[in-house]
C-alpha cells in the first residue's frame, strides 16, 4: 500500500487521482507547517475533505517549523524538508506503506538543475532528480521514494487537472520572486521558452543522459568484485549537490549549548572568524583540519577524502579575507582547527546547508 505526500497544489491533486485511477489502495499524508497561517489550515481541511470524499485513508500532522528550526539553527526550508521525510518514514513503519510517492514533476527537475549549476555543482548536481530512490532520512533510508510525474511537465499535469476536472489549493508564495526558485520560474523560465519552447523536455533529457555517462563511468571505474549497487557511491566520493545551497548565520553563544551538530551543519568562533571570502579552490589554499597538528594543502585534503579532480573546483569554501588561501570551513564537511568553539566563545557562526 502506497503513501501518497498531498500538500493540496495542482501537482499533488494530478498525482492523488493518477494513484486513484489505478485501482489499488493508498493513503495520503498532509503536512501542516504551520507557515501560511488560515491559508494553511484551508489547504489542510481541502486535502481532509478530498480524502473523505474518496474513501482514502488520510493522516495529518501539524508541525511546530519556525521553533524546530530555531532548536536546530538550521532556515526554515531545511526544517520543514527533515520534518516532512521523518514523518513519512514514520508512518511507512507504524502502518506498513510499501513506500513513499511525491509530486515532483519535469519542472521542478529543470529549476533543481539550473540551481545547481548557478551556484556551482558537480557531476551529481547535473543529474537532478531520480523517479525511483529513498527516503532523504538516516533512520529511514531503506524506505523507497518514487516521483511518479517526475517525467510530466507543468503543462501536462495543468491539462491533466482540467481534463479530469480536478480542484486544488493555490499557494500565494508561488508568485512572490524573493525565493531564488520562484524567480527561476516567474522570470526565467518565459524567457527560456522564447527560446525553446520545449527546454523543459531537453534538460530532462539530458539529465537523464548525464545519469547514464554517470553510472557508467562509476561502473568502469569500480573496483573488481564490487557489487553493482555499491560502485557508483563508492567510487565517485561525496558530492555537495543538494536542491538548494547555504545559509550562514551568527547567533550569540552562553556555552550551554550542544556544539556537535546534525549532519549537514558546521559551527564556528564568529570571533575568530573574522572577515572571510565565500569560494571556490585555488591553488595553494590551505586548511587545518580539526583536530589535527599542522597545516594540510587542500589539493591533498581532497586526495585524503576521495574527492575527484572534477569535483574540487565546485565545493564551497569559506576563506579568510585577511588570507585568501586560508579555508576556515570545507561546506559541508569540515572546520579549520582555528575557528573551533572553546570555553571563551562569545558568538557563533553557523553554516547551514538548505535542502529544499
Amino acid at each position: 500500500m502506497l503513501l501518497v505526500a498531498v500538500s493540496g497544489g495542482i501537482d499533488s491533486m494530478c498525482l492523488s487521482e493518477k494513484v486513484r485511477l489505478e485501482g489499488g489502495p493508498f493513503a495520503i499524508a498532509h503536512c501542516n507547517f504551520g507557515l501560511r497561517g488560515e491559508e494553511a489550515d484551508a489547504d489542510e481541511n481541502f486535502v481532509r475533505e478530498w480524502a473523505a470524499a474518496h474513501g482514502v485513508p488520510c493522516h495529518v500532522r501539524r508541525f511546530e517549523t519556525q521553533a524546530y528550526a530555531a532548536a536546530q539553527g538550521i532556515s526554515v526550508e531545511m526544517a520543514a524538508r527533515r520534518l516532512r521525510y521523518h514523518w513519512f518514514g514514520e508512518l511507512c513503519r507504524e502502518f506498513g506503506y510499501s513506500g513513499v510517492a511525491v509530486a515532483h514533476n519535469a519542472n521542478d527537475n529543470a529549476e533543481t538543475l539550473l540551481l545547481n549549476l548557478l551556484r556551482g555543482t558537480g557531476l551529481r548536481g547535473i543529474t537532478g532528480m531520480k523517479a525511483a530512490g529513498f527516503l532523504p532520512d538516516p533512520e529511514f533510508a531503506d524506505i523507497p521514494l518514487s516521483r511518479p510525474l517526475l517525467g510530466m511537465t507543468r503543462a501536462q499535469v495543468e491539462a491533466f487537472a482540467a481534463e479530469h476536472g480536478l480542484s486544488w489549493r493555490e499557494d500565494c508564495t508561488n508568485a512572490e520572486n524573493q525565493f531564488k526558485r520562484n524567480k527561476l520560474r516567474n522570470l526565467a523560465f518565459p524567457v527560456f521558452r522564447e527560446i525553446n519552447p520545449r527546454f523543459v523536455e531537453t534538460l530532462n533529457r539530458d539529465m537523464e543522459r548525464f545519469g547514464e555517462e554517470l553510472e557508467a563511468l562509476a561502473a568502469q571505474n569500480a573496483p573488481e568484485g564490487a557489487p553493482e549497487g555499491e560502485k557508483a557511491e563508492n567510487r565517485i566520493g561525496p558530492v555537495w549537490a543538494v536542491e538548494e545551497d547555504y545559509t550562514i548565520s551568527v547567533e550569540p553563544w552562553d556555552g550551554t549549548q550542544e556544539v556537535k551538530q546534525p549532519a549537514g551543519m558546521l559551527i564556528l568562533d564568529a570571533g575568530k572568524t573574522g572577515d572571510f571570502l565565500e569560494g571556490r579552490w585555488e591553488s595553494g589554499d590551505w586548511i587545518r583540519p580539526l583536530g589535527a597538528p599542522g597545516k594540510k594543502k587542500m589539493q591533498d585534503w581532497f586526495t585524503d577524502h576521495h574527492i575527484p579532480a572534477c569535483e574540487k573546483p565546485f565545493v564551497p569554501l569559506l576563506k579568510s579575507a585577511a588570507d585568501p588561501h586560508h579555508v576556515l570551513a570545507v561546506i559541508p564537511y569540515c572546520i579549520d582547527h582555528s575557528v573551533r568553539v572553546t570555553s571563551t566563545t562569545q558568538e557563533i557562526l553557523r553554516i547551514s546547508i538548505k535542502n529544499a
